[in-house]
């Protein structure tokens, strides 16, 4: 049997690629197309949980066909009271496999990725749903993704105003110092959720709660904003969803289940379902359904997650470090 090697890329080897807002940006967009037009594969995620501590492991896999022909599964720790031990709340492995005779091709750490690709499918899905005027961001959460959520859509939108709140509040201090810094621009800490969101073109709730609490109230939002919760627990009403023109999804069977995510009871009780979802964010970004069709729409993304991001972002990581000779590799068999 002829050898077979895999590609390790720990940490330390990511940040060393350096890979720019555009090369994420493009990587996603790729895959989400290519999920629209129904060339790859996607399961539900499945959960597993210690019961050991405040959090769970989400476990996602999924494949895409050429020309990145990889299949993968990530698996993400999302416990909320690392920051306590100095960790980040989300630790995550990749494992990228070759789909026609499934042996091992790569492992990746994927906590950057995930925090990256979780902001990028936030910024695609804004430069498809959100006004294409939008200049306020109203971004609740200061957590891992949180920087790429703002850093991303600013690449986008280059707003005028961006607003951050947090729980803690020397989490939200220390992110808007971090977003003043790199993106050379005034970013405003407010000490509420609703001086945060009210009037924001663009929403972000990417909130930490132990339990469901309705913190963000539909009377908040802006006519022909763009709302994006995502959190693990639901932080929005059950009203949110009335005032929404149009509910899009990154995928209906990863929404559709489980027991997390912050739609999970607007599911649960009829107000998100097959008949009233508008489209998948893939569908709109392969052409196949429009996104933003008139400036007074209101529109609310829910994104839970998705493997083939992972796939994708892992795939433009690996062809980068092969470029620049970053990455160590390991024999398997």
């Amino acid at each position: 049997m002829a050898p077979i090697y895999i590609t390790y890329l720990n940490r330390l080897d990511i940040e060393e690629l350096k890979i720019t807002d555009e090369e994420i940006l493009t990587a996603i967009e790729t895959s989400l197309a290519t999920q629209g037009r129904g060339e790859a594969v996607i399961e539900p995620r499945m959960h597993l949980e210690p019961k050991v501590a405040n959090g769970h492991f989400n476990v996602l896999r999924g494949a895409l066909k050429a020309p990145i022909d990889l299949a993968g599964v990530k698996v993400v720790g999302d416990f909320v009271d690392n920051y306590k031990l100095g960790f980040p709340s989300e630790l995550a492995v990749l494992l990228l496999l070759d789909p026609a005779m499934g042996a091992p091709k790569a492992i990746l750490d994927a906590s950057g990725i995930t925090d990256m690709r979780t902001g990028a499918v936030t910024a695609i899905g804004a430069k498809y749903l959100a006004r294409k005027d939008a200049k306020v961001l109203g971004h609740i959460g200061a957590r891992g993704t949180a920087y790429w959520n703002v850093r991303l859509l600013n690449h986008l939108f280059d707003f005028d105003e961006i607003r951050i709140h947090s729980r803690r509040r020397e989490s939200r201090e220390e992110f808007a110092e971090r977003l003043r810094q790199d993106l050379g621009k005034p970013v405003t800490v407010t000490e509420d959720w609703r001086s945060c969101v009210e009037g924001a073109d663009i929403v972000v709730e990417a909130s930490r709660l132990s339990e469901p609490q309705p913190l963000l109230l539909t009377e908040w939002i802006k006519p022909g904003a763009l709302v994006v919760p995502y959190g693990t627990m639901s932080a929005v009403e059950l009203s949110l969803t009335d005032i929404m023109s149009k509910l899009v999804v990154d995928d209906w069977g990863q929404c559709s289940g489980g027991k997390f995510g912050s739609l999970r009871a607007h599911v649960e009780s009829g107000r998100l379902s097959e008949e009233t979802l508008y489209a998948e964010l893939g569908q709109i970004v392969a052409g196949l359904r429009p996104g933003r069709e008139r400036e007074d729409e209101t529109i609310l993304l829910w994104h839970r997650g998705l493997s083939l991001s992972d796939i994708a972002l892992g795939h433009a990581m690996l062809e980068k470090g092969a470029r620049l000779g970053i990455g160590q590799r390991l024999r398997f068999a």
